[in-house]
């Protein structure tokens, strides 16, 4: 059984920073494209970081760009999201999701994430709520 479990999240001030992790079990994560998306009340998810294992690009939303970084530590199979100087548009739950790489175009290097493609070949972790308040 595969499973996904974010943990990191939780209240900061403007400015301040948090790293996000996805834990996996079930699968390798090494083999999979791994992405970091959000979901703000009232919004779409949205992706906010993609490292694609097909070729190995690293992809960040504008809004994030010079502030996220995603990593992944294979032997802990783990991945990572460091995130600066956060600002209070980036509070949402943020999710992380494992990708075959058959699906990079539509989870990670396309320029419109289109979830509704999955063919089960896609894995979702349950979210961690990220605050920026004052």
């Amino acid at each position: 059984q595969v499973q996904l479990v974010e943990s990191g999240g939780g209240l900061v001030q403007p400015g301040g920073s948090l790293r996000l992790s996805c834990a996996a079990s079930g699968i390798t994560l090494r083999y999979y494209n791994m992405a970091w998306f959000r979901q703000a009340p009232g919004k779409e998810r949205e992706r906010v970081s993609c490292f694609s294992s097909t070729d190995g690009e690293t992809y960040y939303q504008d809004s994030v760009k010079g502030r996220f970084t995603i990593s992944r530590d294979n032997a802990k199979n783990t991945v990572y999201l460091q995130m600066n100087s956060l600002k209070p548009e980036d509070t949402a739950v943020y999710y992380c999701a494992a990708i075959n790489a058959a699906l990079t175009y539509y989870y990670c290097s396309g320029p419109t994430p289109d979830l509704s493609v999955n063919y089960g070949m896609v894995f979702w972790g349950n979210g961690t709520l990220v605050t920026v308040s004052s």
